[in-house]
């Protein structure tokens, strides 16, 4: 009996050792901003005059949506002529029916010459005036070709003129104005895109062994009064090179963003259930 009570109290003693041992704490959350998944600033690529703007900030535009326009009035006359000029096939008519009137008239003579009735000088002269309208068919086709192309060309150069929207988004900036001349390659108009928005975290390297792609994180936004249970991001990219100097590594978080929240947020992010239980630190907005 007394060895029973000791191997009890063997238990206890241990159990007790046990329960006082410092448990591993989850890692804290670690900090991000928030940042639009695309930014565009467009430019022209040719110079001109500004003669509309059919957008302005704050508004949702789709894709290939028009925004800004350049006076195209010598333009817009170019191309109409040039496609008129493209579709005009009267001069192939034309040469195909003189090329065939010689072809017939070719035929004739030979027939008369089998008679004895054409001379050989006539049907190889004929011969010649057939050629001639092969060539001048040829020619005309040739013509239509390059009317085409230079159709083409004009049509090119005018879409130059015209900004369409790359991407859906909303408009940031318009940095122009109707009726201001500007030359190639100056901002005119920045687009945003920030559903879903990214966040770089810079990650310690112990930490980021452990992290793949696709892995599932936890995203909290500032003024979030609990932490959600529901994983709401995921990893879309971990950088192949760390930063020495800090001993991290960059992982690219991926969050919906149905409430269009502003980019530029920080927001604390952890890469599992515990991490987001572990109380949060996070600055008021604008703080350190």
């Amino acid at each position: 009996m007394m060895n029973r009570d000791w191997i009890y109290v063997l238990i206890i003693f241990l159990v007790g050792v046990l329960w006082c041992l410092p448990q591993p704490a989850a890692a804290e959350p670690l900090q991000g901003i928030t940042a639009p998944n695309a930014d565009v600033t467009l430019s022209f690529v040719v110079a001109g005059r500004v003669d509309e703007i059919l957008v302005e900030p704050g508004i949702r535009v789709e894709k290939n949506q028009p925004l800004v326009h350049l006076f195209d009035e010598p333009e817009q006359i170019q191309v109409r002529q040039l496609r008129a000029l493209s579709e005009d096939r009267t001069k192939i008519l034309a040469a195909e029916a003189e090329l065939a009137q010689k072809q017939v008239d070719l035929k004739k003579l030979q027939r008369a010459k089998a008679k004895g009735a054409a001379s050989v000088w006539e049907v190889e002269h004929l011969h010649l005036n057939v050629r001639i309208a092969e060539l001048a068919l040829r020619s005309a086709k040739l013509e239509q070709e390059q009317y085409r192309r230079q159709y083409d060309h004009a049509r090119s150069q005018l879409s130059r003129m015209h900004l369409l929207a790359p991407i859906d988004g909303l408009v940031e900036e318009v940095n122009v104005a109707a009726g201001e001349s500007i030359g190639t390659l100056g901002p005119v108009l920045r687009i945003v895109q920030k559903d879903p928005l990214w966040i770089d975290v810079p990650v310690p390297l112990t930490r980021a062994r452990d992290l793949e792609l696709g892995q599932e994180a936890w995203v909290s936004f500032p003024e979030e009064a609990a932490e959600t249970q529901t994983p709401n991001g995921k990893i879309i990219n971990i950088s192949a090179v760390s930063d020495a100097a800090s001993e991290t590594l960059r992982i690219r978080v991926e969050v919906p963003n149905p409430q269009q929240r502003p980019a530029g947020e920080r927001v604390m992010v952890a890469f599992s259930l515990a991490d987001s239980e572990t109380p949060p630190s996070t600055p008021a907005p604008g703080g350190e």
